[in-house]
């Protein structure tokens, strides 16, 4: 056996790799740890879900892998630095996901804006309209893109930080977005869309220092790990109102926990991570790690037809 693929698999993407490599598909082995473990002896390539774990325990049993596959946004069921130790490739799609997840925040926005009033110089509780708004992002990866080019067509006013890109990259206006601090987009923004990539360095970033200076009436949403977020700071500026709502596409175990300080905050609203699936970026992401795990899979003098 040299695939073995855990995660459901659009079907011309099964038969394209059937086509190549030997598989196995056995969906059943995500509920069962103790079979998945004995079955990776011989696996040069796997494919698996965000449900089944990969550590360095089930690497230790996977002398001859390569790659590890994962069609959904995330990866925390994923161990990197024992892959890396391993020699191990984690493949995840590099955009396909973006439309959808882009469509998401959209979306998100929309429904906070609306449904959580404010009150206007009337004294009226009343909605508001993305194009007359200001949104940042946080992280201009892949679906920053697609998400500005859709803000772009509401009219609204576009601001980002990364802290890995310096203010005079030329992204910034191939993608018509205004660079600007953390501080000051926080200050700034109507609506925030957090997607920035995490890193141990970035744990709490939007706390006290940042996120205790947001607009009055903002609203977040956020597919980013909630690692990023101080917890204390979070729940004060949503439990008090200055932030008005808060949507996460999925939140960290525990959380919400009765005792924790985010329980029972009825404008934080959580997903479990479905901003990313949708039927086409699920074929998208099958067709980008199938194919990366066939290059790494194939001898480099074998051309492999696409």
């Amino acid at each position: 056996m040299v695939v073995l693929i855990v995660e459901p698999l659009d079907p011309e993407v099964m038969q394209w790799l059937v086509a190549r490599h030997a598989v196995r598909y056995a969906p059943d082995l995500a509920r069962d740890p103790r079979g998945l473990r004995h079955a990776l002896r011989n696996v040069q390539a796997l494919i698996i879900p965000p449900t089944v774990a990969l550590d360095a325990d089930a690497l230790a049993r996977a002398p001859l892998l390569k790659a590890v596959g994962r069609l959904s946004a995330g990866a925390e069921n994923i161990d990197f630095e024992a892959c890396a130790r391993a020699g191990v490739e984690v493949v995840r799609p590099s955009d396909a996901t973006a439309q959808s997840e882009a469509e998401f925040m959209i979306g998100a926005l929309l429904q906070m804006l609306r449904r959580v009033p404010v009150v206007n110089a009337e004294g009226l509780l009343v909605g508001r309209e993305l194009g007359s708004s200001t949104v940042g992002l946080i992280g201009m990866g892949p679906a920053a893109q697609p998400l500005s080019q859709l803000l772009q067509a509401f009219g609204t006013r576009v601001v980002g930080y990364d802290p890995a890109l310096h203010a005079n990259d030329p992204l910034w206006a191939r993608w018509l977005v205004e660079p600007a601090g953390l501080r000051e987009l926080m200050e700034q923004s109507d609506g925030v869309c957090v997607m920035l990539n995490y890193y141990t360095r970035y744990q709490g970033l939007l706390g006290e220092r940042y996120l205790a200076f947001c607009k009055a009436n903002q609203v977040l949403v956020s597919l980013a790990s909630t690692s990023l977020f101080d917890e204390t700071t979070l729940a004060e500026v949503l439990g008090s109102g200055r932030m008005a709502a808060a949507w996460f596409d999925s939140l960290e175990p525990g959380l919400l926990a009765p005792g924790r300080l985010l329980h029972q905050i009825d404008t934080l609203q959580v997903t479990p991570r479905v901003a990313s699936t949708t039927r086409e970026s699920r074929v998208r992401a099958a067709w980008d790690v199938a194919r990366r795990i066939d290059t790494l899979l194939t001898p480099s003098d074998v051309a492999t037809p696409h």
